[in-house]
């Protein structure tokens, strides 16, 4: 079997790095992406300078002020990065259709059929990627998709300066297992907080001592989990570059800066979350038929409820109306939430639909193309609807800062 040529792309601090475009006064120092410091917002992304003073991300906001007291906080403007990031998967399919992309600033691309010197075609992408969208970003190269993205978190890791690493490793065919062999157990995939905890407790620190284990040892201790672990660390993966997923759902949440029982303040939270949510399925050519509530109570509890619909829709105000139908089913006066999501289910691609929604006039399509045109220009926070917003007091903190690209399966 042909010895395959896998890139592992990862868009360096990309948060931060598209911030820095918005903000050229923000370059070279210490700054987050993220939720208020005065109530539970937490770090999305930190720019390197930030990351030197110990800052990192999914930290409390408020903790990071306090590593770092000259930090700036910055709120992210999620359609900025949603713009660059296709950009940056258009390009990649310049060089192949094998493009896979596992998250907003991460893809896998299979090369395989390129007869250049594997260094330099990398190193075409990163300079590409740089000089036509002014972005940032790391390769790593191997013959599978598991030692190219080890490849990367090495590369990165290995430029601590406080600037952007733009790191390009390369694994030669035949060097996964000695790649591999030195690095600590917890940089491999699938070996999380407690599977390491025990092969620590046995003596096991390095990935090759994991590959000098035979399958059946760890296969005892783990099941079949323990004989995938010795396989990777071997550097054996087989998965392919798949090139394109089917999305699931699309769906937006929000925590707040404090638990909220303020009715107008909660409305207004479903509108904002209908409208980024039916502007998300417009982008992406979907309707859904399936629209989803999630509500996260004080006290951690989180329940879901769903109704499915008879015509398929992109339209905020159906998934408005169907959120706040769901919402008025389960809330009652008074009562504090911490957290909202509004989401769909269901997805059918244009080409499949067999039916779409049919708006009660024209009217209808020529507000949501107005407003959908004045966010795409001026921001997702540029126009809200007319539903007692009352600005000062909405929430702070969105809890899922890397959904910006349907859900896939």
């Amino acid at each position: 079997m042909p010895t395959r040529v896998i890139i592992h792309v990862d868009l360096d601090a990309f948060f931060c790095a598209v911030e820095e475009q918005r903000n050229p006064a923000l370059r070279g120092t210490p700054f987050a992406v993220g939720g208020s410091p005065e109530g539970r917002g937490v770090v999305s992304s930190c720019s390197y300078p930030a990351r030197l003073r110990g800052v990192h991300s999914a930290m409390p906001m408020s903790q990071a002020l306090r590593l770092c007291p000259d930090l700036t906080v910055v709120s992210g403007h999620y359609a900025a990065y949603e713009e660059r990031s296709s950009q940056v998967m258009e390009l990649l399919l310049r060089y192949t259709p094998l493009v896979e992309q596992i998250s907003i600033d991460e893809a896998f691309l299979d090369v395989s059929h390129y007869r250049i010197e594997t260094r330099m075609l990398a190193e075409q992408i990163k300079n590409e990627i740089r000089n036509e969208l002014a972005l940032p970003c790391s390769l790593g190269v191997a013959s599978n998709k598991l030692v190219a993205k080890i490849a990367t978190d090495v590369g990165k890791a290995s430029n601590r300066t406080g600037a952007y690493p733009t790191a390009t490793t390369i694994v030669a065919p035949g060097d996964e297992a000695v790649f591999l062999s030195k690095l600590p157990i917890r940089s491999l995939w699938g070996i999380g907080p407690k599977t390491a905890e025990i092969l620590e407790s046995r003596g096991i620190r390095t990935i090759g001592e994991i590959a000098e284990r035979s399958e059946e040892d760890l296969e005892k201790r783990f099941g079949k989990t323990g004989r995938d672990l010795v396989l990777r660390a071997r550097g054996i993966d087989s998965r392919p570059v798949i090139c394109s997923h089917r999305a699931k759902s699309i769906s937006q949440e929000l925590t707040f800066s404090r638990d909220q029982n303020d009715l107008m303040i909660l409305r207004g939270t479903l509108r904002d979350l209908s409208d980024q949510v039916g502007r998300r399925l417009r982008k992406s050519n979907y309707t859904g038929t399936t629209v989803r509530l999630k509500l996260r109570w004080p006290d951690f509890r989180t329940i879901s409820r769903q109704r499915k619909l008879q015509i398929p829709t992109d339209s905020d105000d159906i998934i408005f109306s169907e959120a706040v139908r769901l919402f008025q089913s389960v809330w009652t006066t008074g009562r504090s939430v911490r957290l909202i999501g509004v989401g769909i289910s269901g997805l059918l691609h244009e080409t499949e639909q067999l039916t779409l929604w049919d708006p009660s006039s024209k009217r209808d399509v020529q507000v949501q193309q107005t407003l959908d045109d004045v966010r795409d220009r001026f921001g997702e926070r540029a126009i809200y609807r007319g539903i007692g917003h009352r600005r000062g007091n909405l929430p702070m903190g969105r809890s899922l800062l890397g959904s910006s690209t349907p859900d896939a399966e």
